[in-house]
This record gives structure tokens, C-alpha cells and sequence, in this order.
């Protein structure tokens, strides 16, 4: 299958990227560097593409079967100043319009696109089991998942199967939170952040990989499936999985106040909480490698 793949360099996308390759699909990444260009070192393609002006080559797309969307600004990757902020906001919603218009006006669209979104867009939920049922939040991330869904219609309504993966936090010690995490864990600094009582929905970025994989495979599902594992933890209990897969200390807690100074309004998710499980992936037969926060710490190793 000829499958196109945005976001293809980050935590996700290169780990999707090298599944797909290992099965012998032909793989075309859109990238925003045109030097980049061409035929690359794995054996898949790159095109050129700018999602924030509308660009995009058309003709490179042409004959794509599949499209996985991902990229986007990292949430957690900058202090959220109003400038972040508009650009979170404009790299999702901008891209994924760029990206469904392009596929709508082709001769033969795709038959699907998967287009990422985020847990987030349920808001602070506290200690409320959340599935995709559940209504929209209105926070900041919430408003913009919410955009940033929307922006997939044109493509919806040129017949495309659409699918919207809302991923909660991938635990890889690669890249993401889990990224940040690690180190510190490994040096004996770890601990809870905030009271540790907030829920953390997370996945392993193995399961995040094959459940990306199962959507793309199976023609009779569309919509919102939440990406998280069944069974969410709390911020203490991932902290205790960390020291315990580590054997390290977990003696360092952040106060909540202090993580407002440095993270600024970024600490509002951090401390927020999240519960929310995979109702609907599960019930379309999906089986999840690392169903627990210890296991999924140890795949993360």
C-alpha cells in the first residue's frame, strides 16, 4: 500500500515510518524542507509541503492509498507565551485543512486519512472516566482539538474514510514526556508532580504504533478513538512504576506552585487530570501489548 505520512520525523512518525517499511508498504513523507526531497536512505519518498501556506504537492500525493497526519507543534515543547500558543493552534488546524483539501481535489483520493488529535480535547476531566462520548472541554488544548478536527472535513465530505486518533501521553524514553522524564529518573530525581493524584492517560509507543496500524486496516471504522491505555494512572502511580523499573529513588516531589513559576500556563495540563479510557478501540477487537503503567515503563526501557 502506498501510504503518505506528515510528522514522519517525530516520536510517532519515525516509529510508525520504520513499521510500515519493515511490512514493505511504500511510504511518502511529506516534509517542509524541499531539500529534503526525493527518494531517502530508508526507501521511502519525501515531497515538499508548507501547511501554513497552504502548499503542498499535489502530484507527489498522487496514487496514495492511506494518509496518517501527525505533525504539529509539541505541546510541551516551549513555555506557552501567546505566540506558542497561535502557533500549536495554526500548525494543527492550518495543516490538517492544507492537507484535506489537497486529498479531497485529487483525481483518486485516498480511501483514508488518520488525523491525529489529543486527549485534550475533554478538558480537565478530574477523576471522571472519560470515552469518546464524553463532550469537549473549554480549555485552551480543548478548543484547539476541536479546531483542529474540524479542519479534516473537506476531506470527510469528499467521501474519505476519516479517522481522528485522540492520543493521550506516549511513554518512550525516545521523545515526549516520557523523554523528559527518564533522565531524571535514571539520576535518582524523580518524583510526583503537583499532589500526584492527577490522572495521566498514557500508551506505549508500541501500542500507539499498532493502533495507528489497526485504524488504517479496518475499512468499517471512523471517527474518534481515544489512543490511551484501558487502565489510566495517576501521576504517583507512574512515578512509582519509574523508580521501581529503575530502581532509583522517587524522593523528589514539585510542588504545584513551583511548577507554575517555570511552566507558566503549561502547568495547568501537567497538574490537570485526565481518565480517560479506549471504549471504542476496544470494542473493535483492538488487543493492547502494555495494558498497565508498569509494563508499558518497562517497554518504554
Amino acid at each position: 500500500m502506498r501510504i503518505a505520512v506528515t510528522g514522519s520525523t517525530g516520536l510517532i512518525g519515525s516509529a510508525l515510518v520504520r513499521s510500515l517499511l519493515a511490512d514493505e508498504h511504500e511510504v511518502v513523507r511529506l516534509v517542509r524542507h524541499r531539500s529534503r526531497t526525493g527518494p531517502q536512505p530508508d526507501g521511502s519518498t519525501a515531497i515538499g509541503w508548507n501547511p501554513l501556506l497552504g502548499e503542498i504537492d499535489r502530484d507527489g500525493l498522487a496514487g496514495v492509498q492511506a494518509v496518517v497526519h501527525l505533525a504539529g507543534a509539541g505541546v510541551g515543547d516551549h513555555r506557552w507565551t501567546d505566540a506558542y500558543k497561535r502557533e500549536i493552534r495554526e500548525s494543527r488546524v492550518l495543516g490538517t485543512e492544507t492537507l484535506a483539501v489537497a486529498l479531497a481535489e485529487l483525481k483518486e483520493p485516498p480511501q483514508v486519512l488518520v488525523s491525529a488529535s489529543a486527549v485534550g480535547w475533554y478538558g480537565q476531566t478530574g477523576d471522571r472516566v472519560i470515552d469518546e462520548d464524553s463532550p469537549a472541554g473549554d480549555d485552551f488544548l480543548a478548543e484547539v482539538c476541536v479546531e483542529w478536527e474540524a479542519a479534516a472535513r473537506p476531506a470527510e465530505r469528499a467521501g474519505i474514510r476519516v479517522v481522528h486518533p485522540r492520543t493521550g501521553m506516549v511513554l518512550s524514553s525516545a521523545g515526549g514526556a516520557g523523554g523528559r522524564l527518564f533522565p531524571l529518573f535514571r539520576l535518582g530525581l524523580g518524583g510526583r508532580l503537583g499532589s500526584g493524584r492527577q490522572y495521566w492517560s498514557f500508551i506505549s509507543l508500541h501500542d500507539q504504533v499498532a493502533a495507528l496500524r489497526f485504524l488504517l486496516d479496518h475499512d468499517d471504522l471512523s471517527g474518534a478513538f481515544n489512543l490511551t491505555s484501558p487502565r489510566p494512572a495517576t501521576n504517583a502511580e507512574l512515578t512509582t512504576a519509574l523508580g521501581r523499573a529503575l530502581r532509583r529513588p522517587t524522593l523528589f516531589p514539585v510542588p504545584e506552585a513551583v511548577l507554575k513559576v517555570v511552566l507558566g500556563e503549561l502547568a495547568v495540563e501537567v497538574v490537570g487530570s485526565h481518565r480517560v479510557v479506549p471504549r471504542r478501540l476496544s470494542d473493535a477487537g483492538f488487543r493492547f501489548t502494555h495494558p498497565d503503567v508498569y509494563s508499558a515503563v518497562l517497554a518504554a526501557l
